[in-house]
């Protein structure tokens, strides 16, 4: 069974009034001094209101689960130290000014990409999902890419950019597609063009290093892993679950057709690109492309498809049915994009929202 590990970031806030705070330095630095904290698990970002965590590789979802629950707690245990918390957004609801962290990668970054960099407080969700080889894992990359804005959708918890309504239910993937090298890409074919591409990406001076290929999925630098790329942080640790379920299989799956020699559906990257707006745009609450002709149709529908799709991979490793209900679940209550909308409109406030939005975030314990 191929191990999944996830990478959450988290937007940390002031107790008090629910704004962003630059404290992850702080917060940091508070953990890498407690015992409790094993093996350097929170790293920094991009922006100093940002805190970013790793879960180990587990093959059981339950696992996977109980370790983020278990890592949101400690962070929020931590940044309450200095009079901060956490919350799983992925982007803030209210106006904020981000604060680049200090270090000579960011400081390059702010120089080649300007406002781009300085504007980009964005929390994303990565999944690295374990395969044998870069061939291997470069199949399931090729196989994979009619189905990643689905993801996005399930994910999406973004509605709200600097102190108004968006108008999308995933906005940080807006936000975070000014980046050179971020978005969908063509079939690769092979581990060698996938590899070219990359080289051929970093020599153009346009990035600084392969950390910088920021493609909605590729091959991990570190991990011998495949790694998903286009989720948002979720607002409950069971979507992000869920989502890692679904990722697992869809690994499963075209590995699955790589080993059986099915050819590959080479849609225009100029049409993948229209499915992820479009996946940004409604989330849930609205219409998708449907991954198997790239035609409008509910969201539910596409959810249905990619159970389908992967419904092989899903009863061989046990998670079948628990994705199902999780999904079933998740239809009737909403995505954090519908989560924090209703709240607004109970609320009336932005505030509130956030308030909400951090007990949100831990209450899966």
């Amino acid at each position: 069974m191929r191990t999944v590990g996830v990478e959450e970031e988290l937007l940390l806030l002031d107790a008090e009034s629910c704004e962003p705070r630059a404290l992850s330095t702080a917060v940091l630095a508070a953990a890498r001094r407690d015992p409790a904290v094993t093996d350097e698990v929170f790293e920094a970002e991009l922006q100093r209101q940002q805190l970013e965590f790793a879960t180990r590789p587990q093959d059981r979802m339950e696992d996977l689960v109980t370790e983020i629950v278990r890592w949101r707690e400690e962070a929020r245990r931590q940044a309450e130290e200095l009079g901060a918390t956490v919350a799983a957004l992925a982007t803030s609801p209210l106006p904020v000014h981000p604060s680049l962290s200090t270090g000579e990668r960011y400081a390059w970054m702010r120089d080649h990409y300007g406002l781009t960099a300085d504007e980009q407080l964005t929390c994303g969700c990565h999944v690295h999902v374990s395969v044998d080889s870069d061939e291997e894992g470069v199949a399931v990359l090729d196989r994979i890419r009619p189905w990643l804005p689905v993801l996005l959708a399930v994910s999406a918890n973004s509605p709200f950019w600097q102190g108004q309504d968006s108008g999308y239910a995933s906005y940080r993937s807006r936000v975070w597609g000014r980046w050179p090298s971020a978005g969908t890409v063509e079939p690769f074919g092979s581990a060698g063009r996938y590899h070219d591409l990359v080289r051929a990406m970093v020599a153009t001076g346009a990035l600084r290093d392969e950390g910088m290929i920021y493609f909605d999925a590729r091959l991990s630098r570190t991990y011998p892993t495949v790694e998903i790329r286009i989720a948002d942080v979720c607002l409950d640790a069971s979507t992000t679950g869920l989502l890692a379920t679904l990722i697992r299989a869809l690994v499963d799956t075209a590995a699955r057709a790589w080993r059986e020699e099915q050819t590959v559906v080479d849609y225009p990257v100029g049409l993948l690109r229209l499915a992820a707006w479009q996946a940004a745009r409604s989330g849930l609450d609205g219409k998708l492309l449907h991954p198997g002709n790239m035609e409008p149709v509910p969201a539910s529908d596409a959810l249905r498809a990619l159970l389908d799709h992967t419904h092989d991979a899903l009863d061989a490793n046990g998670d079948l049915l628990p994705a199902q209900d999780t999904l079933t679940t998740l239809l009737k209550s909403g995505n954090g994009a519908m989560v924090q909308r209703d709240l607004l409109q109970r609320t009336g406030t932005l505030r509130d929202v956030v308030a909400a939005c951090v007990q949100r975030t831990h209450a899966d314990q």
